[in-house]
């Protein structure tokens, strides 16, 4: 259970499910910072009314998880605030290739996009927990369209290197919920391709979090084990908990 010492949902006009990782127990009692590591849908939408209140977060690295197709039709965070800003795609499945049979149990439909990310998605992931570990890039927001799963991925590894349980991880994943209504209607709107015939993709149900998590631990051992299999160091593990975690 997280203190919420600050705002967790930014609550920016029309970015809908930007919000801060921080406060969740961690290793040794330690609690993750705030104001250090973000979570979002895409930034293209951050408009005038917005730009005092991002600035003053000092965000200094931006990781887009999107594709660049997605880039092209959408957008992407203004250059005008002078953010470094890395796109690494994180190489998946198509969704709308992948069945979803009624029969099919939605969370484990959902773990199983997930866990695909993992492996198929290693290189953007890497690059991603890199750019996390270092704490010259920080502030970091991690991104992708909707914040949800490309995005869940890869803070529910962050957050579980930095000894936050299973339990916090899923709920944190399960608070773009709340966030889905105002995205989904402003791209039936504007974008109506990107959620007709797709409902089932905009839910996060905490149970699929967990599965994912389970999933990883089964196939590699531990998160820690598999980050190590992609080719996160030690010394960039300790790095990020150095500067993620407040001290002891």
């Amino acid at each position: 259970m997280a203190v919420e010492q600050f705002p967790r949902n930014l609550g920016f006009s029309a970015t809908y499910n930007f919000r801060d990782v921080g406060g969740y127990p961690g290793l040794d009692g330690r609690t993750v910072r705030w104001r250090r590591l973000f979570r979002s849908d895409a930034l293209h939408r951050l408009g005038e009314d917005d730009a005092a209140a991002f600035e003053a977060l000092g965000v200094r690295t931006v990781i887009d998880l999107r594709r660049p197709f997605e880039i092209e039709k959408y957008g992407r965070v203004a250059e005008r605030y002078g953010l470094a800003y890395e796109n690494l795609v994180l190489n998946h499945v198509d969704w709308e290739t992948i069945d979803h049979p009624d029969e099919v149990v939605h969370e484990r439909w959902l773990a199983d996009r997930y866990l695909n990310f993992a492996e198929d998605g290693r290189e953007a992931i890497l690059a991603s927990l890199r750019i996390i570990a270092d704490p010259a890039q920080a502030p970091v927001i991690v991104h992708c369209m909707a914040g949800k799963d490309r995005t869940g991925t890869v803070c529910a590894l962050a957050l579980s290197l930095l000894g936050v349980s299973d339990e916090d991880i899923a709920a944190d994943y399960a608070l773009t919920t709340q966030a889905m209504q105002p995205l989904t209607d402003y791209l039936l709107e504007k974008h109506p391709s990107a959620v007709l015939g797709k409902e089932h993709m905009w839910d996060s149900p905490p149970a699929a979090m967990r599965m994912f998590l389970d999933d990883l631990r089964a196939l590699h051992g531990s998160v820690e084990n598999y980050v190590a299999e992609i080719g996160l160091t030690d010394q960039q593990v300790a790095a990020m908990r150095a500067h993620l975690l407040e001290p002891a």
